[in-house]
């Protein structure tokens, strides 16, 4: 392609980045969960760091294709992408917005914990439809590692809730 990359910016490059979505939680983006932490533009060549919710994260490889295919959208050749655990991911990082749209979606966010996730895991759940309390979890194993099966008694809705990390 070599295509002239000198007008594109680090803003144009996070707002390509914002349309690349979590391949399990396709209703946020990777910028919006915070797993891509870093831009650098160095003439044709971009660098991003990404950090996965989980070290071992399965998504890890499709994460870092999506980035690349949208990269390569934009024109670059030299993509490369590391992931940092220096600042471990954190659900805390979830801002006002990114919460919303998981309620949207039917995810229970987990709540602020400030570093004790253990606090969160022990809150009370909400339920994404009826907003009741009066829920309990069902399995603490959802369809990925980042989620657990939660049912509602007044609704009687099975949901999902994000871990708290």
């Amino acid at each position: 392609m070599n295509k002239d990359l000198g007008n594109i910016t680090n803003a144009d490059v996070w707002v390509a980045l914002k349309e690349v979505t979590d391949p399990e939680i396709p209703v946020l983006s990777l910028v919006d969960m915070k797993i891509v932490r870093d831009v650098k533009i160095d003439g044709n060549e971009v660098h991003v760091t990404m950090t996965p919710t989980f070290a071992g994260c399965p998504a890890i490889y499709q994460m870092k294709s999506d980035i690349e295919e949208k990269l390569r959208e934009l024109g670059f050749e030299k993509i490369n992408i590391d992931l940092s655990f220096k600042e471990p991911w954190s659900t805390d990082m979830l801002d006002d917005e990114a919460r919303l749209k998981l309620e949207t979606f039917g995810i229970t966010p987990p709540t602020k914990h400030n570093g004790n996730p253990t606090s969160a895991i022990n809150a009370e759940v909400k339920c994404p439809y009826c907003k009741s309390n009066d829920t309990t979890m069902e399995n603490p194993f959802g369809p990925t590692l980042c989620r657990m099966i939660y049912y509602c008694n007044s609704c009687r809705q099975p949901f999902e809730r994000f871990k708290a990390l």
